[in-house]
């Protein structure tokens, strides 16, 4: 790198005050991204954004046009928490602009009572956009993963040539080999079959408080693709001081996200009593509670609504979070409860999750698959 090259880089990074030494003077295009970093996280010193739309709107643009989309939407919200710039998505000409991501739609479901009838529809166009995205990357490795578990849970010794498992198969057929023609003769096929039936249960229970935000995004999407599969029966049930069914709302995750109210407090045992009512197969049915335990209603009503649950024999696990964001807040003491009675308790990322309902669908220990992946189990 020539050093013409490091002054302007030192330039950019120290952004010009009396202190910055470089003497470095930026060309027009450099300058402007110049101003567009210096109006985020200099705003103190220039002025920044302010309250004014046009500027908004401008500056929205211009970092589209100066930055990777990556970039963009980590600018994004670092204006939305340091200029405190929410009431921009509030406007239709904000929203147009503004590079859709996971974090924004959690923004717009909390923002979801407040937006005006005019931004609706421009809301639900950048909702639908990303949802799309996330179907797009997340459906095939959900669907492959639970209908290829379910399919080889099911023994089926008159197998359609396509269910045929060649492995058991030929393992089973050793003795049939002959020699003069190097084949084995197949006396009995083993494959895999199909029910038509729902399997299995599968009930996620979605805290929708104020925390959750990313997670309950990708907790839709993976919902409404589990709904999509005929071997698994899939429920949704969102929570935070009360509880709302949005199963009907599964066929459109787009639907069912804006039936999500984001923020508020937190009542799990009440949501866990809700669950408990409508499992009618437990020992078919595996439960996905999407929380960081912070209880807000019943702490000991909870913990025995838990222990019933497992009593009952459903497969109950926690998650923490289902984002990429990382390990969250949670209370230690609930997570330690629930550990003790041998629920899982972890944080999963999406790319992850198709695999976790695999295992969990078809009984296997979450605890020896969670330790093969590097998750940490919480208590």
């Amino acid at each position: 790198m020539n050093n013409v090259e490091n002054l302007r880089k030192w330039r950019m990074i120290l952004g010009g005050d009396n202190d910055d030494a470089t003497e470095f003077v930026l060309n027009e295009e450099d300058l402007a991204m110049d101003n567009a970093l210096q109006a985020l996280y200099d705003s103190d010193k220039k002025g920044g954004l302010g309250p004014s739309s046009p500027k908004v709107s401008r500056w929205l643009g211009d970092i589209r046009n100066f930055f990777p989309s990556s970039v963009v939407q980590v600018m994004q919200q670092d204006a939305l928490k340091r200029l405190n710039l929410t009431q921009m998505l509030l406007e239709k000409e904000m929203l147009e602009n503004v590079e859709p991501d996971v974090h924004l739609l959690a923004t717009l479901m909390t923002l979801s009572r407040v937006i005006p009838d005019k931004t609706k529809d421009t809301a639900r166009q950048v909702v639908r956009k990303v949802v799309n995205e996330l179907l797009k990357k997340l459906t095939q490795p959900t669907v492959q993963a639970i209908q290829g578990s379910l399919s080889r849970s099911i023994r089926n010794t008159r197998p359609r040539h396509n269910e045929i498992n060649w492995h058991s198969t030929i393992l089973k057929n050793l003795k049939h080999y002959q020699p003069d023609y190097k084949t084995i003769i197949p006396e009995t096929r083993i494959g895999y079959g199909r029910k038509r039936n729902a399997m299995k249960d599968v009930v996620i229970c979605l805290d929708q408080s104020g925390s959750m935000g990313s997670s309950v995004v990708y907790s839709g999407i993976f919902g409404s693709v589990m709904a999509s599969i005929p071997a698994i029966k899939t429920r949704m049930i969102v929570f935070d001081t009360s509880v709302a069914d949005l199963t009907e709302e599964l066929a459109d995750p787009v639907d069912l996200l804006f039936g999500v109210q984001l923020g508020g407090g937190t009542d799990i045992h009440a949501a866990l009593t809700y669950c408990a009512q409508i499992i009618t197969r437990p020992t078919d049915t595996v439960m996905v509670l999407v929380t960081d335990l912070y209880e807000g209603g019943d702490p000991n009503g909870m913990r025995k609504k838990a222990l019933d649950l497992v009593s009952a024999g459903v497969q109950l696990i926690v998650l923490l979070a289902l984002n990429d964001d990382g390990a969250p807040s949670y209370d230690h003491a609930n997570a330690q409860f629930l550990t003790n009675l041998g629920v899982p308790v972890f944080a999963c990322t999406p790319d992850r999750f198709p695999d976790l309902m695999a295992q969990a669908l078809t009984k296997q220990d979450i605890g020896i698959w969670a330790a093969k992946e590097g998750i940490a189990m919480k208590q």
